[in-house]
C-alpha cells in the first residue's frame, strides 16, 4: 500500500528562483509547475515541491541549529564526493564548514539560495 516518499515541500519567497537554483547547482530538473509551485526532480527520482512562502528565513540555517525540531536539512547523494564539492564551489557555493568524514561517510554542508541547509553525502556502504 504505502510505497515511500514522493516529495518533500520547501516554502520559498521566490519558488521559481529556488527551483532554478536546484537545476543550476545540483542537476535537478523542473518536471512540473502550477500556480507558482515547482516540482524539481533529482536523477534518482527524488522530488522537492517548492511552494510560495508567506515569509522568508531571517538567517541561513547553520549546523548549530541542525538538531532543532522539524525538518533540518536535505541530503544529496553523490557518486563522486570530491567532484561534487568542487562543482558547487566553482558555481560560487560556500560550504558551511569544511567537508568531513564520519563513520566512513563523507559530508559537506552548504545553503541553497534561500538559506536552507543542504549537504552532499557519499556513503561508504548504502543504508540497509
Amino acid at each position: 500500500m504505502f510505497q515511500g516518499i514522493e516529495h518533500v515541500a520547501i516554502s520559498s519567497p521566490n519558488p521559481e528562483k529556488l527551483a532554478q537554483w536546484y537545476v543550476d547547482h545540483l542537476d535537478f530538473q523542473i518536471n512540473y509547475s502550477y500556480a507558482g509551485n515547482y516540482f524539481v526532480k533529482a536523477k534518482n527520482g527524488g522530488m522537492l515541491e517548492i511552494i510560495p512562502a508567506a515569509n522568508s528565513l531571517s538567517t541561513p540555517q547553520v549546523l548549530a541549529n541542525n538538531k532543532d525540531a522539524g525538518f533540518r536539512h536535505l541530503a544529496i547523494l553523490v557518486d563522486d564526493f570530491d567532484a561534487g564539492v568542487a562543482n558547487l564551489r566553482a558555481k560560487g557555493v560556500s560550504m558551511v564548514g569544511e567537508p568531513y568524514e564520519t563513520q566512513g561517510n563523507r559530508l559537506a554542508f552548504f545553503n541553497d539560495a534561500d538559506g536552507n541547509l543542504v549537504h552532499l553525502i557519499k556513503r561508504e556502504k548504502p543504508l540497509p
